[in-house]
Parts: structure tokens; C-alpha cells; sequence
């Protein structure tokens, strides 16, 4: 069931409300598994909403890594942090990366 304006103007108020969940369904009169399942499927949501894109820089490999390496050099860069992954590693794979540093 999708998450409806009802649903997350409830999740809101019980937030802001410093209640626990089962309190802030008492109080409510709403049955706490719906509100459970509701509040999960808002995390979810939530999560998705949050992604956010990572700025990429993709600069050629260095004449001596070039000899020890084969292929290409893929290098991200983000925040002082250098990542560098072969051009052979699966895209799949760097995407799921991407996926768990968001």
C-alpha cells in the first residue's frame, strides 16, 4: 500500500509528537501494525527521496600506474577521499557501491 498524505502526516506528527508509536496510536485511535507497516514504507520512500549524486571525476591514468595496471583507471574523487577501480571492474558492481555510500 502506498504511503498517502494521511499516512505521512501521521508519521510526522508522531515524530514531532515525543510519544512512542503505540502512545501516538492510542491517542490516534489507529491500529499500530498498520502504522508499523505505513512508517516502514515512509523509511523507504524517504531513503529514495535522499539520494543524492556524488560528483565523479574521471581523469586518465598516470604513465607509471599505467604500466602496471591494464586498461584504463577509473579514479572518483569526493570530499579529500581518491577512489581508483580498473575500467574492467563490472558497472553493476560500482553501481552498488555508489548505492551504499548514498
Amino acid at each position: 500500500m502506498a504511503v498517502t498524505s494521511k499516512w505521512r502526516q501521521h508519521i510526522e506528527n508522531w515524530q514531532s509528537s515525543g510519544l512512542s508509536q503505540f502512545e501516538y496510536c492510542l491517542q490516534q485511535r489507529i491500529n499500530a501494525g498498520t502504522f508499523a507497516a505505513r512508517l516502514c514504507e515512509y523509511r523507504k520512500l524517504d531513503a529514495v527521496e535522499s539520494f543524492a549524486l556524488v560528483p565523479v571525476q574521471i581523469e586518465p591514468a598516470e604513465p607509471e600506474s599505467v604500466a602496471t595496471s591494464v586498461g584504463a583507471t577509473i579514479i572518483f574523487t569526493y570530499a579529500g577521499h581518491r577512489l581508483e577501480l580498473s575500467s574492467s571492474v563490472p558497472a553493476a558492481w560500482v553501481a552498488e557501491l555508489l548505492r551504499c555510500l548514498a
